[in-house]
């Protein structure tokens, strides 16, 4: 055996007592039991120089477990007789009738010494002085064993050195074949599994006991019978790879046949112990997935992986061997649930073209995959082709979304989570329709509350929460939409595939609310993931994107971002959820003087709602944005018949009532006659539903168009109010405007807030439209702000104001 060597030991207690009996003349007979690498010879070898140094003979053994019988037993006679000092190491397995005949001879002169791990003090104390600041993690890694702590001396930082690993070998090789066994059934977490390891090994309880003693006294486990994590990392790595494939999947068999959970055995035997995987690990699954068992293992194990690692999952159903039909549905399943919508579809496919026992539920994948991508009318028919009762229901949601009332009543939904929260789905959309917003809202509420439980582990073509949010925005109820979608991201409601439709909605409450920041913040971390965005998911990224642009002013990135819209339309047929997306893309087009381009969506649009009977719930926004569209296009009489429809249901709820009134303010507004008394009345009401950004955006258009000063600055109040800027017009119209010095340069408040804009690039009338001024008072104040620098060129000007402003 090879000895730890140590300049200068850290000793127990108890061992320095003996080492003081020692040089004080005794002669010593004990014994000192440990598992292997806890400092026995050293402890022996301190007691030998102890005695050599006092002129006492002794003789000391190293390693008596490994002695034949006769040595022990003459050994024994010795210290019977008394005949001098003898110390002897050994450990505790195995045990054999001569070695315990010795031990109990040595214990009657002196109790052994069982030698204990180093604290985290002494490990500290025992590396050299550039690796003690990693002694916590020295110790976590090794438990404390003095040879393998010693194994770390050159480390530099908090991670196992290949080397350490390496030098495993020699403790692992000369072990008996079951005990090597027993050790990888332990890094697989079976250590204190007496009925798998009796499987394993072959034994009854008490061969399976002397293994698990044989495996403590290698020094590789810690006191609560698990590997230390050093010594795991070194058995996953240096063991044969064959045997630890072999034990792996004997494992998982035993654990299948008493139905526990076989995830953790099965996942390594992908060829990797994380998520992450190389291009070779479904083909090395499939060799280590062969035979019946090992498929069931496979199967079980995915269904394990699926609901917190759907991609996992995949690749676990991608390695059974040669696949059924149901198999290839439920890896369908895993595929749509990671978000690969691709691998998802060809899956499915294949088992409508060739199954038809599992035709209908490959159909139900396909559909919800299609959902995603924007085809709603097809994943409508696929749902109407599978018997189950979460596509019937998912197909009535998809027929409102396209247009068609359904001809049945929904059937009563099974006593199930998926099925019950699918119907109120179904049920809350159709009321969207057919009868009173406020009972769709709940309806889908309390829809999402019911799928709440499951979370990620439901595959959803929409997630309630997502259709509720679009209720509420269309009905002017943004606080419901923001904490629905709140829940519904705290619960990863629908997974993955859910989680960006419910962010993207998120950011829309937030832009609707003047909050371009919190939106634009959305939009950038999406970007960042790098995954491209389904058809359904781009539609309104683009739509955010676009309206954040027009909220800005900012006619550049309008410009750039346009021919993005006009694809993402391209690509995604019109239907009833999209509805938001295609107000911005309306009044944009209006921005950029190109109509014609989404004239024929937006008249689909228009069919769509009169299939439906004109709902007002959700014509109101459409007709909004509309508007808005045709005053931007200078079509007065366009924006007349918008004004007209959403008249012509103001009775029908409090939010019509609302936009109606707003509508019909604009237009006075637009043509000089400006009533401030109902101009903050519709722009408060505006406010209370949502609508922020347009109710500063009212306010501010009235004051620019009246000519009573006073009504001018209360309006002007009333919109840095619901933008959220303080109030200030009354003081800043009684008194000078305050300067700010820099430079030379003195520039009021207002003079520096259009500094600041025209450095961005912002035309005069963009800067107007920001700051609630006309064109002329911000050419106007330019010119000041230029006379009083001094300026005698715009691009002087202008670079003095990046000095000033930044």
């Amino acid at each position: 055996m090879s000895q730890i060597m140590i300049a200068h030991p850290v000793l127990p207690e108890q061992v320095s007592r003996v080492l003081d009996a020692v040089a004080d003349g005794a002669a010593p007979r004990f014994g000192i039991v440990a598992p292997g690498g806890y400092g026995k010879t050293t402890v022996l070898r301190e007691v030998a120089r102890a005695c050599e140094d006092a002129g006492t003979t002794a003789t000391t053994v190293d390693d008596a477990h490994l002695l034949p019988d006769a040595e022990l037993l003459a050994l024994r006679a010795r210290v019977e007789r008394g005949d001098g000092a003898v110390v002897v190491a050994y450990r505790p397995w195995p045990r054999s009738r001569a070695l315990s005949a010795l031990a109990e001879s040595l214990g009657r002169a002196r109790p052994a010494l069982a030698l204990e791990p180093f604290t985290r003090e002494q490990v500290r104390a025992v590396l050299p002085a550039p690796a003690r600041a990693h002694a916590d993690f020295v110790h976590r890694q090794t438990g404390g064993v003095p040879r393998f702590v010693l194994r770390f001396a050159g480390i530099t930082a908090a991670e196992v050195p290949p080397d350490v690993v390496a030098s495993f070998r020699a403790d692992l090789d000369w072990l008996d074949v079951d005990v090597q066994k027993f050790l990888l059934a332990a890094e697989a977490g079976a250590a204190l599994r007496l009925d798998l390891l009796g499987g394993l090994l072959g034994g009854d309880v008490d061969a399976v006991g002397d293994v698990i003693e044989a495996g403590r006294a290698t020094g590789l486990l810690a006191p609560d019978g698990a590997l230390l994590p050093v010594a795991r990392l070194a058995v996953a790595e240096l063991s044969r790879t064959d045997r630890r494939i072999a034990v792996r999947q004997r494992l998982a068999e035993l654990q299948l046949r008493s139905g526990g959970p076989v995830l953790e055995l099965v996942r390594p035997l992908l060829g990797a112990a994380g998520p992450e995987q190389g291009p070779g690990a479904e083909a090395a699954g499939a060799a280590v997935a062969a035979g019946p068992e090992m498929a069931a293992a496979f199967q079980a194990a995915a269904a394990e992986a699926l609901p917190a690692d759907p991609a996992l999952a995949a690749r676990l159903l991608a390695a059974v061997g040669t696949p059924s039909a149901e198999v290839a549905v439920r890896r369908a399943v895993a595929c749509a649930m990671a978000g690969d919508l691709d691998a998802a579809l060809r899956l499915a496919d294949g088992v409508i073209s060739s199954d038809p026992a599992h035709r209908g539920r490959a159909a139900e994948v396909a559909a919800i995959a299609l959902a995603h991508r924007g085809q709603l009318a097809r994943a409508t028919e696929l749902h109407r082709w599978s018997p189950s009762s979460t596509s019937t229901a998912f197909a009535v949601i998809g027929e409102v979304g396209t247009g068609r009332l359904p001809a049945e009543p929904l059937p009563v939904a099974p006593p199930t989570m998926l099925d019950g929260g699918a119907s109120l789905m179904a049920q809350g959309v159709l009321e969207s329709v057919t009868g009173s917003a406020t009972t769709a809202l709940s309806t889908l509420v309390r829809a999402a509350g019911l799928l709440e439980p499951a979370g990620s582990a439901v595959l959803l073509p929409d997630s309630p929460a997502a259709l509720a949010a679009l209720v509420a925005l269309h009905g002017g109820e943004p606080a419901v939409a923001e904490s629905v979608l709140d829940r519904a991201v705290a619960t990863s409601l629908g997974g993955a595939l859910m989680a960006v439709r419910h962010r993207l909605l998120r950011a829309w409450v937030a832009m609707l609310r003047g909050n371009l920041t919190r939106a634009r913040e959305t939009l950038v971390a999406l970007r960042r993931t790098g995954r491209p965005l389904e058809p359904r998911d781009w539609v309104f990224a683009i739509a955010l994107e676009v309206g954040i642009a027009r909220r800005n002013s900012d006619l550049a990135t309008l410009r750039r971002t346009w021919e993005q819209a006009c694809e993402a339309v391209l690509r995604h047929p019109v239907d009833l959820f999209t509805f938001l997306p295609l107000g911005e893309f309306a009044a944009a087009a209006a921005r950029m003087r190109d109509q014609h381009r989404l004239a024929p969506h937006l008249a689909e649009a228009r069919e769509l709602l009169h299939a439906l009977g004109d709902p007002p719930l959700w014509g109101v926004p459409l007709h909004w944005s509309a508007l808005h569209a045709a005053v931007t296009a200078e079509e007065t009489r366009a924006a007349e018949e918008h004004a007209a429809s959403l008249a012509a249901v103001a009775d029908r709820s409090r939010y019509a009532g609302v936009m109606s009134t707003a509508a019909e303010n604009w237009l006075d507004v637009l043509a000089g006659r400006v009533d401030a008394d109902r101009v903050e009345e519709a722009a408060r009401g505006l406010h209370s539903v949502g609508q922020w950004w347009d109710a500063a955006r009212l306010a501010g258009q009235a004051a620019i168009r009246t000519s009573d000063r006073q009504a001018m600055v209360r309006l002007l109040d009333c919109a840095r109010l619901l933008q959220g800027r303080p109030a200030g017009g009354t003081a800043r119209a009684k008194a000078p405007d305050p300067v700010v010095e820099h430079d030379g340069g003195k520039l009021s408040d207002r003079e520096r807030e259009v500094a600041e804009l025209v450095v961005r690039g912002l035309t005069y009338k963009q800067v107007g439209d920001r700051l609630f001024i006309s064109a002329k008072t911000v050419e106007h104040h330019v010119a000041r702000i230029r006379q009083r620098l001094g300026c005698g060129s715009r691009a002087e000007l202008l670079d003095q104001l990046r000095q000033i402003v930044g």
